[in-house]
């Protein structure tokens, strides 16, 4: 998944996408289609369902909601309609606040958090592509959980609208959200047991 793999020299957009197979995931990124499969492994999903359980139990009774893949985000360049948006991402955990955002087939526009858990075969794509998407659209808030490594990496979106210096969370540091204020990873307990 480190490079575009349908058609790299092709643009697509939403109206495509739609007609794509179920079964398959796919991302776009401006217009490049990226394929998601193989399913991600046990310890990916072991610590996205972690996030996000940690995530909504904060969330409850709050505005914010947070929603995990598949879940597609539509990240249009400006106002062109559904069917011409050229980004479709689904991120691993995405928190958005703005409920108008929200409809029946996932988000439109940029969500206020996302994280991504770091797959071998994702690496490049995350700290590259989608690092510069999700500044340029946005996105207040971006973290890449790196479960190899036992690392959390955290981007904040400035009112420059550029990402400020890399806040870097080993084991033992507790993460906090700039997002949702008072919302702290302990670190340790989130990469604790994950030797399978």
């Amino acid at each position: 998944m480190g490079n575009p793999v349908l058609a790299p020299e092709e643009r697509f957009a939403y109206r495509h996408y739609r007609t794509w197979p179920e079964d398959e995931r796919w991302e776009l990124i401006e217009g490049q289609a990226w394929n998601m499969s193989p399913a991600p492994g046990t310890r990916h999903q072991d610590l996205s369902g972690r996030l996000f359980l940690l995530i909504a139990t904060y969330l409850k009774g709050k505005t914010c909601k947070v929603f995990a893949a598949p879940f597609d985000v539509l990240m249009p360049e400006a106002d062109e309609p559904d069917d011409d948006v050229s980004t479709v991402v689904q991120p691993d955990i995405v928190v958005i606040c703005d409920r108008s955002k929200l409809d029946s087939r996932g988000a439109r526009g940029a969500p206020d958090w996302i994280v991504e858990i770091l797959s071998p075969s994702t690496a490049a794509k995350d700290y590259g592509a989608k690092l510069a998407l999700y500044r340029n659209r946005g996105v207040r808030e971006y973290w890449i959980v790196d479960h190899a490594a036992k690392v959390v990496h955290a981007w904040v979106l400035g009112e420059d609208g550029q990402y400020g210096k890399e806040r870097i969370y080993v084991v033992g540091d507790r993460a906090s959200s700039a997002v949702l204020s008072g919302l702290v990873v302990d670190t340790a307990e989130l990469f604790s047991d994950l030797d399978y």
